[in-house]
């Protein structure tokens, strides 16, 4: 039976000891990736642009926001610096943590606005253990289908399955449907790029459509129907939950092509824009930059992302493979996600955008997970 063509993925990347002898560059022996690097500083500094003009020149709020890309940037340059082997052998050890701490949550969890996904620790704060799944969730898959053959046989399909769905049903819990999607996507793209046929990739396809409605009648929340409904009409509850969708509408069809120019948008400015510097940042920014400065900063993503598709497709090993690929992948899912609920084809879900949206623990979770893509190209 010829290989799929996902399976092409992994038999046409470089195998071990069939590369061509080269020395290291400078970058390389101290681990860091300068292509990658370069990117994610532009993205730093148009998120921080961006946020000081849509959170109404809030100085503080920059200087979180840029204590957090320097943290960020440190774990990074650390993380890169340990072998992915290490990060192998330590995969079920992080997965298993993760869940443990989602339990936790569970009992001993902060509810805030609705919803029970922090625990306070004394001395560090509030932590929300399904940032933390982002990276132990394709961790966990890599490390297991990587122990075998691939494509996985479909016992270890179905293993890997279960895998996914306990943590992505605990989350979903909390409620916090779209950080468990999220991290259902991770699982799921490292089983993708493992070599699935396309059969069984359309069977799941099928299955998943006729389980939408059984999840619309008994799993989602009536806040959650809300959102879908009012994606289809925002105007149906234009002043309740067709407000933010409407506001961001207008600002990013106000920016025109060029934009209003720096600080001066109207919509955030003057509190139109609800979470104007989170959830709905990118609304802020189009309507100051207009279409070129979403096209400048959709072409860094762009950038970030096929640096690390590159990088997977040159591994060397079917570990590094598969989570690097899967860490590009759900990368891009982060952006089309936050990108769709903002511009009105995708229901809101409250998924920040990756180094725009303030938050520092998104921040530094991303930086982890680009650290490991650093060791996986540099390490040999």
């Amino acid at each position: 039976m010829p290989p799929n063509s996902q399976y092409k993925f992994l038999r046409h990347a470089p195998r071990d000891g069939l590369s061509t002898a080269h020395i290291p560059s400078k970058w390389h022996q101290f681990h860091i990736d300068p292509w990658l690097c370069l990117f994610l500083l532009f993205n730093a500094i148009i998120g921080l642009t961006a946020l000081y003009s849509a959170s109404a020149q809030d100085v503080l709020l920059v200087s979180k926001q840029a204590m957090s890309f320097g943290i960020g940037f440190i774990v990074m340059i650390g993380f890169a610096q340990i072998s992915p082997k290490v990060y192998q052998s330590l995969s079920p050890i992080v997965y298993i943590i993760g869940v443990v701490s989602l339990i936790a949550v569970i009992f001993i969890g902060e509810v805030r606005m609705g919803a029970q996904r922090w625990i306070d620790i004394p001395g560090v704060g509030s932590v929300q253990p399904s940032e933390f799944m982002k990276i132990g969730m394709p961790m966990m898959i890599s490390w297991f289908l990587s122990k075998y053959s691939l494509p996985p046989t479909l016992p270890r399909i179905f293993i890997s399955l279960v895998l996914i769905t306990i943590p992505f049903l605990m989350i979903a819990e909390q409620p916090d449907l779209g950080t468990s999607a999220l991290i259902l996507a991770s699982g799921m793209f490292v089983l993708f790029l493992s070599g699935l046929p396309w059969w069984l990739i359309g069977g799941a396809l099928g299955l998943i459509a006729i389980s939408i409605p059984i999840a619309w009648q008994f799993l989602l929340h009536e806040y959650q129907k809300q959102r879908v409904m009012t994606l289809f009409d925002p105007t149906a509850d234009a002043l309740g939950s067709g407000w933010n969708i409407i506001q961001s509408k207008t600002a990013i069809g106000s920016g025109g092509l060029t934009g209003k120019g720096f600080l001066e948008g109207t919509q955030s400015h003057l509190h139109f824009l609800p979470e104007g510097h989170t959830d709905f940042i990118i609304a802020a920014y189009s309507e100051e930059f207009g279409l070129l400065g979403v096209f400048v900063l959709l072409l860094i993503y762009f950038a970030i992302i096929i640096r690390i598709l590159f990088i997977s497709l040159n591994c060397f090993h079917n570990y590094g493979r598969l989570l690097a690929g899967s860490f590009g992948m759900a990368f891009f899912v982060y952006v089309f996600v936050n990108a769709g609920m903002v511009s009105g084809i995708l229901p809101v879900t409250g998924i920040p955008l990756p180094f725009m949206s303030y938050g520092g623990t998104a921040i530094i979770t991303l930086m982890a997970t680009f650290g490991i893509v650093m060791s996986i190209h540099t390490h040999r």
